[in-house]
């Protein structure tokens, strides 16, 4: 059985790569720039700077500077508003994931006019307006996927739209952008990235192509995570995050994240804990229940991310990966649901509806031991209790 694999037409990796954005832009044929960021990134330059050589050149942009962390139907709406006041033919996504996903959105609806819940799965995306993807976290991978995830506001559920017409035509991966983010945040989105590669490597949709890139990103992030952390000017742990961060979205584009996901998007939505983060608190637990699915490829794992010696057996190699996954989350300061400040009541009172939307995602159904409703709060409550 064959294998569909889909990425950016462009795709331009490396130090300095975001100062080719004009060259891009011709290369494409596109004229009419809409920059879809956030506040923060105006604020600190990094919006003008990206769009200088355009300025030079006489190349008239417009401006959507709104984004909102865990982008919701209020902000793409705004976001709409913002292209259909001028005359443009495409939109630069510049920023974090939710940067990324709201130029997506956005592009849907503008395309294809209606609201975001029309577009979220199991519809599928088929075109948009072309995006072009300048990240600036290393962790999401939006700037390789063909996802995009928007919270209703009239609901608080945590949307997934899937589809070809998501996946943006250009990225450019420039991991220097990435040299003043917060330990944080480098932390929540390096762990994202390490999820994005795991699920990937251990769905039930995982082929050749996935299983390279990775286990790649397994190998690099586990070397790199912690001193890009601790020194957040290291060029060198910069760049292989950032990289590494690439990979795991190729993987997952391709072959889907599973059950650690699907638990993550609720809450999200209704703790409005970032998404990296709520990840983070997930993967030992979920990784721990999801073992005896697919025991091979979880002990191969953890030898690939270094927790494991070629030496060790299967069950050695398993046990060792949970202590791994723990003591990584330890290392990292990850908080507990409990600690980052959730409400107690207001959790136990939401597990089944969290459960409800996390099946409903679809993405439990590529988890190598496929969980029912009750296994969903039962993890949940564990990873309270942890």
């Amino acid at each position: 059985m064959s294998a569909n694999i889909t990425l950016p037409r462009v795709l331009r990796i490396g130090a300095g790569a975001s100062g080719e954005l004009a060259a891009v832009l011709a290369e494409l044929g596109y004229q009419r720039p809409l920059l879809v960021t956030d506040p923060f990134m105006m604020a600190q330059g990094f919006g003008e700077r990206l769009m200088a050589p355009l300025t030079e050149a006489g190349v008239a942009w417009g401006l959507f500077g709104e984004c909102v962390p865990d982008p919701t139907t209020g902000s793409v709406a705004a976001g709409l508003a913002a292209w259909q006041a001028g005359d443009y033919d495409c939109l630069v996504a510049l920023g974090g994931g939710s940067s990324l996903d709201t130029a997506k959105a956005v592009a849907v609806l503008a395309r294809h006019g209606g609201h975001m819940r029309d577009y979220k799965v199991p519809a599928a995306v088929h075109s948009a307006a072309p995006v072009i993807a300048v990240p600036t976290t290393a962790g999401t991978g939006s700037e390789v996927t063909r996802a995009a995830v928007i919270t209703d506001t009239d609901t608080d559920e945590k949307m997934l739209c899937m589809g070809l017409g998501l996946v943006p035509v250009a990225a450019l991966v420039d991991y220097e952008l990435t040299l003043s983010m917060p330990r944080r945040l480098t932390a929540d989105t390096g762990l994202d990235s390490l999820c994005h590669a795991l699920e990937a490597y251990v769905s039930r949709k995982a082929n050749p192509f996935t299983d390279g890139v990775a286990l790649s990103a397994l190998r690099t992030i586990s070397e790199h995570i912690r001193t890009a952390c601790a020194e957040p000017d290291n060029r060198p742990a910069r760049e292989a995050m950032m990289l590494a961060a690439t990979w795991g979205g190729m993987a997952f584009a391709n072959a889907s994240v599973t059950l650690i996901h699907g638990m993550s998007r609720p809450i999200g939505a209704h703790f409005h804990v970032p998404h990296g983060l709520s990840n983070a608190m997930l993967l030992p637990a979920v990784t721990a229940w999801s073992l005896p699915g697919n025991p091979a490829r979880y002990a191969e794992a953890a030898r690939v991310m270094g927790m494991a010696s070629g030496a060790d057996g299967d069950d050695l190699a398993l046990d060792k990966l949970v202590a791994g996954l723990q003591q990584l989350n330890a290392d990292l300061e990850v908080p507990g649901p409990a600690a980052w400040g959730i409400d107690a009541a207001r959790w136990q009172a939401l597990l089944p509806t969290m459960a409800e939307q996390a099946l409903a995602s679809g993405s439990p159904g590529n988890n190598p031991r496929l969980p029912q409703a009750q296994d969903i709060v039962e993890l949940y409550q564990q990873v309270w209790d942890a």
